[in-house]
């Protein structure tokens, strides 16, 4: 894969520093159209369950967001659910990367 955009890079540390910090099956960050960031892990408790792309988006959209220009997930799943960030970002990028930080694929749609 050729070199990311700082700012790709950017958001793929931040998702993998949360799930690492949080000790989560993934993390999440996403990037909204002012250029804010937001960052998650997985949410896995007996009465809720979320991945870490849902709470990220929820973060912004609680924020204010009202559109997303990207997202990235750090997670050893080969094909996230990506739907959150579709219902903000119809074509914002996500960057899949593994626990590595190395992107996998760059789903569009």
């Amino acid at each position: 894969m050729s070199e990311l955009d700082p700012e790709d890079a950017k958001i793929i540390t931040l998702a993998r520093s949360t799930r690492a910090r949080a000790g989560a099956a993934e993390g999440a960050a996403v990037r909204d159209e002012t250029g804010r960031t937001y960052a998650a892990a997985t949410v896995d408790l007996p009465s809720l369950k979320l991945t870490a792309l849902q709470v990220a988006v929820a973060m912004a959209v609680s924020s204010g967001a009202e559109s997303l220009e990207a997202a990235a997930v750090v997670t050893d799943d080969a094909a996230p659910d990506v739907a959150a960030v579709r219902d903000l970002g119809a074509k914002a990028p996500v960057l899949v990367a593994g626990p590595d930080g190395a992107v996998r694929t760059v789903l569009t749609d």
